[in-house]
Protein backbone atom coordinates (compact mmCIF):
# COMPACT_ATOMS: atom_id res chain seq x y z
CA UNK A 1 0.00 0.00 0.00
CA UNK A 2 1.19 3.53 -0.80
CA UNK A 3 0.05 7.11 -0.32
CA UNK A 4 0.54 9.61 -3.15
CA UNK A 5 1.13 12.77 -1.13
CA UNK A 6 0.94 15.18 -4.09
CA UNK A 7 -1.15 14.75 -7.23
CA UNK A 8 -3.05 17.33 -9.32
CA UNK A 9 -5.91 14.98 -10.09
CA UNK A 10 -8.20 17.92 -10.75
CA UNK A 11 -6.32 19.01 -13.90
CA UNK A 12 -8.21 18.80 -17.18
CA UNK A 13 -5.77 16.20 -18.49
CA UNK A 14 -7.67 13.75 -16.28
CA UNK A 15 -11.18 14.82 -17.23
CA UNK A 16 -11.77 12.04 -19.75
CA UNK A 17 -10.84 9.12 -17.49
CA UNK A 18 -10.58 10.32 -13.87
CA UNK A 19 -12.69 7.48 -12.47
CA UNK A 20 -10.50 4.93 -14.25
CA UNK A 21 -7.34 6.60 -12.93
CA UNK A 22 -8.62 6.42 -9.37
CA UNK A 23 -9.51 2.77 -9.91
CA UNK A 24 -6.04 2.01 -11.33
CA UNK A 25 -4.51 3.67 -8.30
CA UNK A 26 -6.65 1.54 -6.00
CA UNK A 27 -5.74 -1.60 -7.93
CA UNK A 28 -2.06 -0.68 -7.57
CA UNK A 29 -2.44 -0.27 -3.80
CA UNK A 30 -2.50 3.54 -3.79
CA UNK A 31 -5.51 4.05 -1.56
CA UNK A 32 -4.97 7.66 -0.49
CA UNK A 33 -4.11 10.69 -2.61
CA UNK A 34 -3.56 14.29 -1.58
CA UNK A 35 -4.63 16.87 -4.15
CA UNK A 36 -3.21 20.38 -3.52
CA UNK A 37 -4.86 23.51 -4.86
CA UNK A 38 -3.20 26.26 -6.89
CA UNK A 39 -5.62 29.17 -6.56
CA UNK A 40 -8.94 30.08 -4.94
CA UNK A 41 -11.13 28.69 -7.73
CA UNK A 42 -9.04 25.55 -7.84
CA UNK A 43 -9.50 25.12 -4.07
CA UNK A 44 -13.18 24.48 -4.60
CA UNK A 45 -12.43 21.99 -7.35
CA UNK A 46 -10.09 19.90 -5.22
CA UNK A 47 -12.60 19.96 -2.36
CA UNK A 48 -15.25 18.61 -4.72
CA UNK A 49 -12.90 15.75 -5.64
CA UNK A 50 -12.28 15.01 -1.98
CA UNK A 51 -16.02 14.83 -1.44
CA UNK A 52 -16.52 12.49 -4.40
CA UNK A 53 -13.78 9.95 -3.64
CA UNK A 54 -13.22 8.39 -0.22
CA UNK A 55 -9.45 8.14 -0.55
CA UNK A 56 -8.82 11.66 -1.83
CA UNK A 57 -7.86 14.51 0.47
CA UNK A 58 -7.23 18.17 -0.29
CA UNK A 59 -4.88 21.03 0.50
CA UNK A 60 -5.95 24.64 -0.01
CA UNK A 61 -3.67 27.52 -0.90
CA UNK A 62 -2.40 29.91 -3.56
CA UNK A 63 0.59 28.73 -5.60
CA UNK A 64 3.34 31.31 -6.21
CA UNK A 65 2.63 31.23 -9.95
CA UNK A 66 -0.99 32.13 -9.17
CA UNK A 67 -0.14 34.96 -6.80
CA UNK A 68 0.29 37.92 -9.18
CA UNK A 69 -3.10 39.33 -8.20
CA UNK A 70 -2.67 38.54 -4.53
CA UNK A 71 -5.04 40.25 -2.10
CA UNK A 72 -4.65 39.92 1.66
CA UNK A 73 -8.41 39.32 1.88
CA UNK A 74 -7.81 35.93 0.24
CA UNK A 75 -6.56 34.68 3.61
CA UNK A 76 -10.10 34.91 4.95
CA UNK A 77 -11.37 32.83 2.04
CA UNK A 78 -8.66 30.22 2.58
CA UNK A 79 -9.42 30.14 6.30
CA UNK A 80 -13.04 29.30 5.53
CA UNK A 81 -12.12 26.68 2.92
CA UNK A 82 -9.68 25.04 5.31
CA UNK A 83 -12.53 24.16 7.67
CA UNK A 84 -13.53 21.32 5.33
CA UNK A 85 -13.11 17.96 7.06
CA UNK A 86 -10.84 16.58 4.29
CA UNK A 87 -8.37 19.48 4.16
CA UNK A 88 -5.02 18.16 5.37
CA UNK A 89 -2.71 21.12 4.69
CA UNK A 90 -2.22 24.64 3.39
CA UNK A 91 -0.74 24.23 -0.06
CA UNK A 92 0.57 24.30 -2.61
CA UNK A 93 2.40 27.44 -1.53
CA UNK A 94 5.95 28.68 -1.87
CA UNK A 95 8.23 30.59 -4.22
CA UNK A 96 9.02 30.11 -7.90
CA UNK A 97 11.76 32.23 -9.46
CA UNK A 98 11.97 30.10 -12.61
CA UNK A 99 8.70 31.04 -14.33
CA UNK A 100 8.62 34.61 -13.01
CA UNK A 101 4.82 34.79 -13.24
CA UNK A 102 4.52 36.95 -10.14
CA UNK A 103 6.88 39.60 -8.66
CA UNK A 104 9.13 38.16 -5.98
CA UNK A 105 7.85 40.50 -3.29
CA UNK A 106 4.25 39.53 -4.08
CA UNK A 107 5.15 35.84 -3.89
CA UNK A 108 6.81 36.44 -0.54
CA UNK A 109 3.80 38.31 0.78
CA UNK A 110 1.48 35.50 -0.25
CA UNK A 111 3.76 32.84 1.22
CA UNK A 112 4.28 34.68 4.48
CA UNK A 113 0.58 35.19 5.13
CA UNK A 114 -0.23 31.59 4.23
CA UNK A 115 2.46 30.33 6.59
CA UNK A 116 0.82 32.41 9.31
CA UNK A 117 -2.56 30.91 8.42
CA UNK A 118 -1.17 27.39 8.66
CA UNK A 119 0.22 28.14 12.10
CA UNK A 120 -3.10 29.64 13.18
CA UNK A 121 -5.03 26.58 12.01
CA UNK A 122 -2.40 24.08 13.18
CA UNK A 123 -2.08 22.65 9.68
CA UNK A 124 1.12 21.60 7.90
CA UNK A 125 2.22 23.27 4.67
CA UNK A 126 3.06 21.87 1.24
CA UNK A 127 5.95 23.94 -0.10
CA UNK A 128 6.79 24.60 -3.75
CA UNK A 129 10.38 25.69 -4.35
CA UNK A 130 11.83 26.34 -7.77
CA UNK A 131 15.14 28.18 -8.02
CA UNK A 132 14.29 29.99 -4.78
CA UNK A 133 15.88 27.82 -2.10
CA UNK A 134 17.63 30.58 -0.16
CA UNK A 135 14.48 32.66 0.22
CA UNK A 136 12.23 29.65 0.89
CA UNK A 137 14.43 28.38 3.70
CA UNK A 138 14.75 31.88 5.17
CA UNK A 139 10.99 32.37 5.15
CA UNK A 140 10.36 28.98 6.71
CA UNK A 141 12.96 29.75 9.37
CA UNK A 142 11.25 33.08 10.14
CA UNK A 143 7.70 31.70 10.13
CA UNK A 144 5.49 30.99 13.15
CA UNK A 145 5.71 27.29 12.25
CA UNK A 146 9.26 27.17 13.64
CA UNK A 147 9.54 24.80 16.55
CA UNK A 148 6.35 22.95 15.73
CA UNK A 149 6.34 19.24 15.12
CA UNK A 150 5.75 18.21 11.51
CA UNK A 151 5.44 21.71 10.00
CA UNK A 152 5.27 20.56 6.39
CA UNK A 153 6.98 19.13 3.33
CA UNK A 154 9.19 20.49 0.58
CA UNK A 155 7.41 18.70 -2.22
CA UNK A 156 9.10 17.27 -5.31
CA UNK A 157 12.46 18.04 -3.79
CA UNK A 158 15.10 19.02 -6.33
CA UNK A 159 17.48 21.18 -4.30
CA UNK A 160 21.02 20.49 -3.14
CA UNK A 161 22.07 18.70 0.04
CA UNK A 162 22.58 21.98 1.90
CA UNK A 163 18.95 22.91 1.24
CA UNK A 164 17.84 19.44 2.30
CA UNK A 165 19.73 19.72 5.59
CA UNK A 166 18.33 23.19 6.26
CA UNK A 167 14.78 21.97 5.67
CA UNK A 168 15.28 18.85 7.77
CA UNK A 169 16.75 20.93 10.60
CA UNK A 170 13.54 22.98 10.59
CA UNK A 171 11.51 19.80 10.95
CA UNK A 172 10.29 19.52 7.35
CA UNK A 173 9.82 16.37 5.33
CA UNK A 174 11.14 15.94 1.79
CA UNK A 175 8.91 14.55 -0.96
CA UNK A 176 10.39 12.82 -4.00
CA UNK A 177 8.86 12.33 -7.44
CA UNK A 178 9.57 10.68 -10.80
CA UNK A 179 12.93 12.37 -11.49
CA UNK A 180 14.63 10.12 -8.90
CA UNK A 181 14.09 7.30 -11.42
CA UNK A 182 15.78 9.14 -14.29
CA UNK A 183 19.11 7.82 -15.56
CA UNK A 184 20.99 11.08 -15.04
CA UNK A 185 19.52 11.90 -11.61
CA UNK A 186 22.39 10.42 -9.61
CA UNK A 187 22.87 13.53 -7.49
CA UNK A 188 19.21 13.58 -6.51
CA UNK A 189 19.30 9.90 -5.60
CA UNK A 190 22.35 10.49 -3.40
CA UNK A 191 20.37 13.11 -1.49
CA UNK A 192 17.33 10.84 -1.22
CA UNK A 193 19.52 8.05 0.19
CA UNK A 194 20.60 10.27 3.08
CA UNK A 195 17.19 11.58 4.15
CA UNK A 196 16.22 10.09 7.53
CA UNK A 197 13.74 7.24 7.42
CA UNK A 198 11.10 9.25 9.26
CA UNK A 199 11.29 12.32 6.99
CA UNK A 200 10.84 11.00 3.45
CA UNK A 201 7.65 10.94 1.37
CA UNK A 202 6.73 9.69 -2.10
CA UNK A 203 4.53 11.52 -4.56
CA UNK A 204 3.78 11.79 -8.27
CA UNK A 205 3.01 15.49 -8.88
CA UNK A 206 0.85 14.01 -11.66
CA UNK A 207 0.23 14.73 -14.46
CA UNK A 208 3.86 15.93 -14.43
CA UNK A 209 7.24 14.30 -13.71
CA UNK A 210 6.34 10.81 -14.89
CA UNK A 211 8.80 8.17 -13.65
CA UNK A 212 10.69 5.66 -15.74
CA UNK A 213 9.52 3.54 -17.58
CA UNK A 214 6.63 5.87 -18.54
CA UNK A 215 8.65 9.06 -18.83
CA UNK A 216 7.20 11.31 -21.52
CA UNK A 217 3.64 10.13 -20.92
CA UNK A 218 0.99 11.49 -18.59
CA UNK A 219 1.73 10.69 -14.98
CA UNK A 220 -0.91 9.22 -12.65
CA UNK A 221 -1.14 8.17 -8.98
CA UNK A 222 -0.56 4.46 -9.63
CA UNK A 223 2.94 5.34 -10.83
CA UNK A 224 4.04 6.41 -7.34
CA UNK A 225 4.99 2.75 -6.96
CA UNK A 226 7.91 3.28 -9.36
CA UNK A 227 9.20 6.13 -7.22
CA UNK A 228 8.95 3.99 -4.09
CA UNK A 229 10.64 1.02 -5.73
CA UNK A 230 13.62 3.06 -6.91
CA UNK A 231 14.04 4.82 -3.59
CA UNK A 232 13.83 1.53 -1.71
CA UNK A 233 16.48 0.09 -4.00
CA UNK A 234 18.77 3.07 -3.47
CA UNK A 235 18.29 2.95 0.30
CA UNK A 236 18.90 -0.80 0.46
CA UNK A 237 15.54 -1.88 1.89
CA UNK A 238 12.63 -3.96 0.68
CA UNK A 239 9.98 -1.96 -1.15
CA UNK A 240 7.27 -3.13 1.25
CA UNK A 241 9.31 -1.88 4.22
CA UNK A 242 9.96 1.48 2.57
CA UNK A 243 6.29 1.81 1.60
CA UNK A 244 5.22 1.18 5.17
CA UNK A 245 7.67 3.81 6.42
CA UNK A 246 6.53 6.47 3.95
CA UNK A 247 2.90 5.72 4.80
CA UNK A 248 3.65 6.20 8.49
CA UNK A 249 5.41 9.46 7.66
CA UNK A 250 2.47 10.70 5.59
CA UNK A 251 -0.01 9.91 8.33
CA UNK A 252 2.17 11.64 10.92
CA UNK A 253 2.44 14.77 8.80
CA UNK A 254 -1.18 14.67 7.62
CA UNK A 255 -3.01 13.00 10.53
CA UNK A 256 -6.43 13.51 8.95
CA UNK A 257 -5.71 10.82 6.37
CA UNK A 258 -5.08 8.31 9.15
CA UNK A 259 -8.45 8.85 10.78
Amino acid sequence: MLIDTHCHLDFDRFDADRDAIVQRATDAGVLQIIVPALDLQNCRTVLALAEKYNGIFAAVGVHPNSSAGWQDSWIGVLRDLAQHSKVVAIGEIGLDYYWDKSPKEVQKRALGLQLELAAELNLPVIIHNRESSVDVIQMLADSPLVGRENPGVLHSFSGDWETAVAALDLGYYLGFTGPVTFKKAGDLREIAKKVPDDRILVETDAPFLTPHPYRGKRNEPAYVAYVAERLAQERGVETVVFAQQTNENARRLFPIIGN
